[in-house]
């Protein structure tokens, strides 16, 4: 089939764009699930595990050793995240990034001490 010289530029742009169409993408991160992990507190090492049960709005609930709370404010942007857990002593804000199953944050204590988490995915 010959395609008329005035119409090759439309016929390219409907190749190009279909062929768009079939570029895979990256696939929207998931939150939802059981989330494990350990970070070390001033208190020592403390065992962490998040239950995020809905991802819009995020939402659920974390224990930190023998204290938990609701998990609330929760956003996921991309990669992103950040939410808060208010527990007995204060509200602890966590903030960092996702990628597959690993969770990395940095935890703000209730006095602004900053902790590092790392969380993998329970299957």
């Amino acid at each position: 089939m010959t395609i008329p010289s005035r119409l090759r530029p439309v016929a390219f742009a409907l190749v190009f764009v279909c062929g768009l169409s079939t570029v895979p993408r990256a696939t929207a991160v998931t939150l939802v699930g059981t989330w494990k992990g350990t970070m070390e507190s001033q208190m020592g090492t403390v065992d962490v595990t998040l239950v995020i049960e809905t991802a819009s709005p995020l939402s659920g609930k974390a224990t930190l050793g023998e204290f938990g709370g609701p998990i609330a404010n929760g956003t996921l942007d991309n990669d992103k995240v950040s939410f808060d857990v208010t527990i007995e002593h204060g509200t602890l804000k966590f903030a960092g990034t996702v990628a597959g199953d690993e969770m990395k944050v940095t935890v703000t204590g209730t006095q602004g001490d900053k902790m590092a988490l790392v969380a993998r995915r329970q299957k």
